[in-house]
Parts: structure tokens; C-alpha cells; sequence
């Protein structure tokens, strides 16, 4: 299980900039408080403390901003993602070590949560933005198949399963917890989550004990 590449649209040498990560952090700050359509790249610079001008020398435009921030962040999430997996043996722990990083992810840093999870959805008129998105969301959905197919490998999960429908199904549902975390102002304990969510997807909601009905 390896961990994913570096995107291409990321300049290696822009990476090594103290500059290009103050203004990434900065531009997720002020993403977050306003909304990427009534942010303005002078207000993004006035957060990171440097000119106008300086924004342009590691840059684009706003867009770009955007943009190396999936490319950026989701690497450095994703290489926790593959760590956190990869020191557990079984399958239902790898799931449960992938939800609960994930989660504790976004919960240490609320700002990107609201830039991934909201602001991402009122962008999508760029197709540079979808495509970043669409990888990442492959990215993820490729390691909790292998995750899956390892469990089934194992015993501990059904064979039967159509495992398209099984991504989605856990990613969808760990979104929509990260919504309503957000929705909430991050008021309670999301990385609390974890353990219900992974007992949810192992267990769902019928009672094996009940009776059918007559």
C-alpha cells in the first residue's frame, strides 16, 4: 500500500517556500471565514503579512490558490491516511485507524474542513478544481477498497458486497458527519465519531436477533 504521488500541478520548488505554505495556511483562513468568491487575493496577502505582489510570484491567481491547496493538503492528509492504515493488521482496525485519522484531521484544523468539505462544492465550475477533487476522492476510494477486499480476505467481512457501492457508502457517510460538524461550528467532539461510524458500516442497522415478520 503505497501512498499517492505528489499531484503534478504542484512545483516542487514552491513547496520548499516558507512564503507558498504561509500563504496557503493563510488563504485557508480567510477561504473559511468568507467564502472563496468574497475573497480577494489582497485580502489573502494581508493574512499572510506579504505584498500583493508577492502572491503572484508563487500563484496564478485565486483559482490557483485553490487549487494547491487540495494539491498540497490532501498530500500531507493522505500520507497520514497510508501511515495510520499501514501500522494496523486487521481489516476493521485499518477502517476504524482511516475514519478516526480523518476525522481528528479536520477536526484540528476547521478551517480546512469548511475549504474541503463546502467550499469545494460551490466551485465546481472550473474543471482544473473538479479533477483535483475527483483524484482525491479516487485516491481515498481506492484505499478503502483495499481495505475492504482485505476484510473479505479475512472473514470478518461479507464477500457478497458490491464494493462500488461500499466506497461510496463509507465515504459518503464521513462527509456528511464532517458537514454537519461544520454546520455546527465544530461544537462537539467530531473524532468521537470514529467508532460509531466503523460500528455502523460493520454491523448496519438491522437486529440479526429480530424476527421477521409474518
Amino acid at each position: 500500500m503505497q501512498s499517492p504521488q505528489i499531484p503534478r500541478c504542484i512545483d516542487r520548488n514552491r513547496m520548499k517556500s516558507d512564503k507558498y505554505h504561509l500563504i496557503i495556511e493563510a488563504a485557508i483562513t480567510v477561504f473559511a471565514k468568507q467564502g472563496y468568491y468574497q475573497t480577494t487575493v489582497a485580502q489573502i496577502a494581508r493574512e499572510a503579512g506579504v505584498a500583493d505582489g508577492t502572491i503572484y510570484l508563487y500563484f496564478k491567481n485565486k483559482e490557483d490558490i485553490l487549487l494547491q491547496i487540495f494539491s498540497f493538503r490532501a498530500k500531507q492528509i493522505f500520507d497520514q491516511f497510508y501511515d495510520a492504515v499501514a501500522h494496523c493488521d486487521h481489516s476493521e482496525e485499518k477502517l476504524r485507524s482511516l475514519i478516526r485519522n480523518q476525522l481528528e484531521a479536520f477536526q484540528q484544523d476547521k478551517g480546512l474542513a469548511v475549504v474541503f468539505q463546502a467550499e469545494s462544492r460551490q466551485v465546481r465550475k472550473s474543471d482544473a478544481l473538479t479533477e483535483q477533487i475527483n483524484q482525491i476522492s479516487k485516491q481515498y476510494r481506492t484505499l478503502i477498497g483495499e481495505i475492504v477486499e482485505k476484510g473479505q480476505e479475512e472473514g470478518c467481512m461479507r464477500k457478497d458486497l458490491y464494493l462500488g457501492l461500499v466506497k461510496r457508502f463509507i465515504l459518503g457517510a464521513v462527509e456528511e458527519v464532517i458537514n454537519t460538524w461544520v454546520l455546527a461550528g465544530g461544537r462537539y467532539d467530531l473524532a468521537s465519531m470514529a467508532d460509531p461510524l466503523v460500528d455502523l458500516y460493520m454491523r448496519g442497522i438491522g437486529n440479526p436477533e429480530a424476527r421477521p415478520p409474518q
